[in-house]
């Protein structure tokens, strides 16, 4: 099992709006749209698709590079809708198990220019606690995984659990918020945007410039952190050095997805032994041809589109 992901199975729930409401204002929007999301199975679908695909006779085609995800569904039809999804994708979802809670929403708006606002109903994914994972999960994990739609807690042990199985720990921080130095510790890579790093550092940082001095300062508790900057591309300061990695120029029509493709090719970068750079320049790519799709993993690109870019 070369990659393991902890973290959330949402519904996505889609309407696009000429522009996002003010506090208190109500606009029309189109009709809704429902699309399979939360961001740690996002991530594990954009891994599996960006792997290298073999043919298994009597058993298709399947990920060169096994991924795993481990999560909570709820008992419902969005659980059983989102759990068969990631099996087609070739995921291990032995971990992934339906208990009595709803499964998680997201609310997603959607404006003209390819801008979104997201709200998050968790359910069953603040449900899976820190005692509900073992060791015998994360055995043969070259790269964990993490975001933050889980509980802290969980975060945490999943983190300390894959260090002790020997693997390379990313967490993407995202949505926002305060991280203790417990979790820290334990991050090998730390990836977040440029609003998750106003988050942490108190600083907005709106150009690759801003963005290595932000990823300087978060090195000082991570041995390698990526910033990334939209259109912008992405920076990075680790032990290697630092650099700036350009986006792709392309049309954006939703940007829901791309944080969660760029994940997704790094890790399987990291797995298959590439450099940080050049592992950067993988995600790069598969978050720009994100942006150029509705919805989540409707939009996660396949290992082919990228290589085509590349």
């Amino acid at each position: 099992m070369g990659i393991v992901v902890v973290g959330s199975l949402n519904m996505d729930l889609v309407v696009k709006v000429k522009r996002h409401p003010l506090p208190g204002e109500t606009l029309l929007g189109s009709d809704y749209q429902t699309y399979h999301g939360g961001k740690g199975a996002n991530q594990a679908v954009a891994a599996a698709r960006l792997s290298q695909r073999q043919v298994v006779p009597g058993k298709g085609s399947t990920p060169s590079v096994g991924v795993r995800m481990i999560g909570r569904v709820g008992q419902d039809a969005f659980g059983h809708e989102l759990r068969n999804a990631l099996k087609r994708e070739g995921i291990n979802v032995h971990a992934t198990l339906p208990i009595a809670a709803p499964t998680g929403v997201a609310f997603i708006a959607v404006d003209e220019a390819g801008q979104n606002t997201i709200i998050v109903s968790p359910g069953a994914n603040h449900r899976l606690r820190p005692e509900n994972l073992t060791l015998t999960e994360f055995e043969g994990a070259r790269v964990v995984v993490l975001q933050l739609e889980i509980p802290l807690d969980t975060v945490r042990r999943a983190a300390e659990l894959g260090r002790q199985a020997g693997a390379t720990v990313l967490l993407n921080a995202a949505p926002a918020q305060r991280l203790p130095d417990r979790l820290l510790e334990c991050i090998d890579i730390l990836v977040v945007n440029d609003k998750e790093a106003l988050g942490l550092c108190g600083v907005l940082p709106d150009s690759p410039e801003m963005g290595l001095e932000v990823a300087r300062e978060l090195s000082q508790k991570v041995p390698r952190v990526i910033v990334t900057l939209g259109e912008q591309g992405a920076v990075w300061v680790g032990p290697e050095g630092s650099g700036h990695q350009p986006a792709l120029r392309v049309e954006a029509v939703d940007a829901t997805g791309a944080g969660d493709a760029f994940v997704g090719a790094l890790a399987v970068a990291l797995c298959e032994g590439e450099t940080l750079p050049r592992a950067i320049r993988l995600g790069c790519v598969a978050g720009a041809l994100a942006v150029t799709r509705v919805g989540a993993q409707s939009s996660l690109p396949s290992r082919e589109e990228v290589m085509a870019w590349l």
